[in-house]
């Protein structure tokens, strides 16, 4: 271990859909954080690794902050909560064509409880009209807190992600790497391919279906000739919503599975087999026993 080594832990904050995977995908040169147009689509903590040098930034993406209705909601509610006390640093996402709301306001005064230093990303530039608008919330936000850079990015352009990078680079301290210069992400490859394939859905299906879905891949491995077999099983909470899914003649289900197999075979660089099931569990999002077996921390439902 080089002591002359820096790193941070960098919790990734704000409000539902504001771009928050973006930024973290955009940075990490590689998609590990599933994006879709829906808010909530981020359900667990999912960390991601930038070394740069001797800069090492250890990246957690929470989900977006909103008012839980269900077991599910709370649980993710909870895990921006822990990801903040347990960070040496905030990296909060806004958007540059809303006001400032209650939520970033509560976020902002947990950041200023635990002392944290904060960067400010204000993204969808590319999206504004008006450069007024962007020096007005600039202001805005500059009243609330003393954060360490505001930075104004485009996720999906990629303007100021150098900038917002370096910006982060400042609240490293020495003492070494935590991970190999190689890790990309901490997310075990099923629970990756799982997310593929929930984003597909997220993107195929309207309305509150796809929110429904839970997606748990039953087996995953490797043949010797190199095919990678991936067994998935889709779960939603109504026989009509199964139906959607498939699609008649099980086109949508064909769809869903052919785009995110090829998401799989480029990230796993190898052809990929997916078969894919769909079953009804009635109500899962508020089932603790079912969340647990689908992967959420089951402390979080004490």
């Amino acid at each position: 271990m080089n002591q002359k080594d820096r790193s941070a832990f960098i919790a990734i904050v704000g409000r539902p859909n504001v771009g928050k995977s973006s930024i973290l995908n955009r940075m990490l040169g590689e998609k590990i954080a599933i994006v879709t147009n829906k808010p909530q689509t981020t359900r667990t903590r999912i960390m991601g690794v930038l070394t740069q040098g001797e800069y090492q930034l250890v990246f957690t993406d929470t989900p977006g902050m909103h008012k839980a209705r269900t077991s599910l909601g709370k649980y993710m509610v909870r895990s921006v909560t822990e990801s903040v006390s347990g960070a040496d640093a905030c990296l909060l996402v806004v958007d540059s064509n809303d006001p400032v709301s209650d939520t970033e306001r509560e976020l902002i005064d947990r950041i200023k409880t635990l002392g944290l230093p904060a960067v400010l990303a204000i993204n969808k530039t590319d999206t504004l009209k008006e450069k007024s608008v962007l020096m007005k919330v600039i202001l805005e936000y500059s009243k609330l807190y003393d954060f360490d850079a505001i930075v104004p990015v485009s996720a999906k352009s990629g303007d100021g992600m150098d900038e917002l990078i370096d910006e982060l680079k400042k609240l490293c301290s020495e003492g070494g790497h935590f991970f190999d210069e190689d890790t990309l992400t901490d997310q075990p490859e099923r629970q990756l391919a799982s997310e593929m394939l929930r984003e597909k859905l997220l993107l195929s299906l309207d309305k509150e279906i796809p929110h429904g879905t839970a997606v748990v891949i039953e087996r995953m491995k490797q043949r010797e000739d190199g095919l990678l077999d991936i067994e998935a099983v889709i779960y939603c909470e109504k026989d009509s919503h199964k139906g959607i899914i498939i699609g008649k003649g099980g086109a949508m289900l064909k769809k869903v599975s052919s785009k995110a197999r090829a998401d799989m075979e480029h990230f796993f660089d190898c052809k990929v087999n997916l078969q894919t099931w769909v079953k009804v569990k009635e109500d899962w999002r508020n089932r603790d026993g079912l969340l647990r077996n689908f992967g959420f921390d089951s402390s979080d439902f004490e």
